[in-house]
């Protein structure tokens, strides 16, 4: 039977799965898809564990114990509905409704699933969430070169000379990219890898570039000053399709090799080499990584790199190009699905879902955040500042409510918890943020015990509170009608009885696609060099590079008390906090682990495999040491979300990580953290 991967990935692979009655048995790609090509990753190649994990919630239950400790008696589907709703009532009551704050992301990229909150919580006059915890900061700054959040099709990187995988571990994170990678290569293209650290993505390159966190923006700036002072520039493509290339020649003069080879940690001279690679020929593809945005200057950035291929006219080859995101690529019109003409009055106060502690905890917020509605997320994990979102969590006056598939940390803390169906037992469409198709999934298996989906249990509440109810009065079939026949034209021809057909259509985009040819869908109609939106606001109309606020100065020295830079990238096995509740891929993942340069564990007396303390401004957490030269002096790398209850000392990465936002966007600068790792105290 065919599905699609629900989960935050911009792969949103296309699956064929094994049932046997009502159990999924194994799962595996869809060979015949042009992108998966039947390559997924190992963590859903298991989920028929995910599926039936002795971790799932089966029935509704209400909390009989301590906020946290997860204890909890089974109650029945109406009277959580009923109390939902006689609660939500007396809040909007005594506070309004802005008293109570949804909270939800990418635990199911499936769209009616994903947006199944947005018209009752908008119909109440519920606080709205700003979602800005992965992508906000990376489509800020690309936006503001090229003006929409899309790129040149990854699977046109097959072809080209030159591959670069820019902050990106996709071994790790987009598994089939790393297929298009080796098929280029194949074909005789140079792979080279820009990362901090060597990761299983970096050993498979020609070349890894191991530059300092933080740093990429520099290393652009510098390349974009060999590439004009050699006159490596594609003069045609500047002059019919960028904006600001006078302004910027004379910006980069600045940015030398000399002066950017500190600040990035890499020789001059390959500085120069990769520059001249680069401009050597248009068929270069960047594929860019979500995770270098997470910077205290992650905008820019993601404008900074923006620019290169409009350099080299590589925008305009049929291999060439560069890739941030496709999110934008399919007009759909997501109001289908938001609802925002529901809300009763003015749009509502907005909260930024990184700094949900201080939304909990701050006595000066009018109203007070009072309930809590959590779906598709986990923030008892995934949020950073863990010490001050727990203290809000544990707040005795806070009525939360968290629906969810397995027993989270973040489930732990609520006063009701109800079951939520899996992407194998409803109905969805997906989009991508990796390729251009359009999926549909259907049901492989019915629902375990008395699990609904988002669609439905929200469709309850709008019909106890009276609200939003012919929204949620049709089916999900229905909505996903109504999404594609409100779209643009990319979506054309793309019905719902052809996606049931086919399973996945490709968007009715050009082939090959060069969104950026001739221009961008920018204020001028072209690549913004130089950016008059952002000196209007203020911030820096060229590509620029500034220090991190947690970070190196420009000679790479970090004085102080935490002098070590660390940054939190995803492992093999989880994704964000998903997966962590698995059992068989926890025992593969190991333990959770910082890794040390020698240099820097021998200074600290820390051998390889030693239990450490890893301390930042915000709080400390237990790893075990992993001395290794895949991490450069001066940068710890801790990879993975683990569960609080199942990481040593039940405190996990987010304890250290702060809930700071970035330069543009209100995203988070989790890889902007300085920290001390010293031995663990004995117990």
């Amino acid at each position: 039977m065919h599905s699609v991967c629900p989960h935050d990935c911009p792969s949103a692979c296309s699956l064929e799965v094994r049932v046997d009655g009502d159990r999924l048995t194994a799962v595996t790609g869809t060979a015949g898809h042009p992108f998966t090509q039947g390559v997924i990753c190992g963590k859903v190649r298991e989920y028929a564990e995910r599926v039936h994990s002795p971790l799932r919630i089966t029935e509704p239950l209400r909390r009989v114990g301590p906020k946290g400790a997860g204890d909890f008696a089974p109650i029945g589907w109406d009277e959580a509905v009923a109390e939902i709703a006689r609660r939500w009532r007396a809040t909007i009551d005594e506070h309004g409704a802005e008293a109570i704050l949804p909270f939800s992301y990418a635990g199911s990229m499936g769209q009616v699933q994903y947006f199944a909150g947005h018209p009752l919580f908008h119909a109440l006059g519920a606080s709205r969430l700003d979602r800005t915890i992965c992508t906000a900061t990376a489509y800020a700054g690309w936006r503001a070169t090229v003006g929409a959040v899309t790129g040149n099709d990854s699977e046109q990187m097959v072809g080209a000379d030159l591959v670069v995988l820019w902050g990106i571990n996709a071994a790790y994170s987009t598994i089939n990219v790393m297929t298009l990678v080796k098929q280029a290569r194949a074909r005789g293209a140079h792979v080279v890898v820009i990362d901090p650290y060597r990761t299983p993505t970096a050993q498979q390159a020609d070349e890894h570039l191991m530059v300092r966190p933080g740093t990429d923006a520099a290393l652009a700036l510098a390349m974009m000053h060999v590439l004009i002072a050699e006159d490596r520039v594609d003069h045609a493509y500047v002059a019919r399709a960028t904006l600001g290339v006078e302004r910027l020649t004379q910006h980069v003069k600045d940015w030398t090799p000399a002066r950017v080879a500190p600040i990035v940690g890499l020789p001059e001279a390959t500085i120069v080499a990769f520059a001249r690679r680069y401009g050597a020929t248009p068929a270069t593809f960047l594929r860019i990584g979500i995770g270098l945005s997470r910077h205290d200057n992650g905008a820019m950035t993601c404008r900074t790199l923006a620019c290169l291929p409009a350099l080299t006219g590589a925008y305009a080859d049929p291999h060439g190009g560069a890739l941030l995101s496709s999110g934008g690529a399919a007009g759909f019109d997501y109001t289908v699905l938001e609802r925002p003409d529901l809300m009763p009055g003015p749009p509502t106060r907005v909260i930024n879902m990184i700094q949900l502690g201080r939304a909990l905890t701050d006595p000066t917020l009018a109203p007070p955040v009072k309930a809590l509605y959590v779906y598709g997320s986990n923030p008892a994990a995934i949020c950073p500042n863990q010490a001050l979102v727990l203290a809000g969590l544990g707040r005795e006056d806070l009525f939360t409510v968290v629906h969810e598939q397995v027993m989270t940390d973040t489930a732990r803390w609520a006063d009701l918890v109800l079951p939520a169906t899996t992407s194998m037992e409803h109905e969805d469409v997906y989009r991508s943020f990796g390729q251009l198709y359009v999926q549909l999934a259907q049901p492989v298996v019915p629902p375990v015990g008395q699990a609904r989906s988002n669609w439905e249990t929200f469709g309850a509440l709008a019909r106890a509170l009276g609200v939003a109810e012919a929204h949620y009065a049709r089916p999900p079939a229905a909505v996903i009608r109504e999404l594609l026949a409100h779209a643009d034209q990319s979506v054309r021809g793309i019905t719902y009885e052809r996606l049931q057909a086919e399973g996945s259509v490709r968007l009715d985009l050009p082939r090959p696609y060069l969104p950026f040819a001739d221009g961008a869908p920018t204020t001028s109609g072209r690549v913004e060099f130089y950016s008059a939106a952002l000196a209007a606001r203020g911030l820096p109309p060229l590509p620029t590079w500034v220090p991190l606020r947690e970070g190196p100065a420009e000679d790479g020295r970090i004085p102080g008390r935490y002098p070590l830079q660390c940054i939190v990238p995803p492992n093999r096995f989880f994704l964000n906090s998903s997966f962590s509740q698995s059992e068989l891929l926890r025992r593969r993942q190991g333990t959770p682990t910082v890794m040390l340069a020698p240099a820097d564990a021998h200074a600290r007396g820390i051998a390889d495999g030693a239990r450490v303390r890893v301390e930042s401004a915000r709080g400390a957490a237990e790893f075990t040491a992993r001395v290794t030269d895949a991490t450069r002096v001066g940068v710890a790398v801790i990879e993975g979300i683990w569960w609080h209850r199942f990481h040593p000392g039940g405190r996990g990465v987010n304890f250290l990580t702060d809930d700071r936002t970035t330069d543009l966007g209100g995203g988070p600068a989790l890889h902007s953290n300085l920290v001390e790792v010293t031995p663990a105290p004995v117990a």
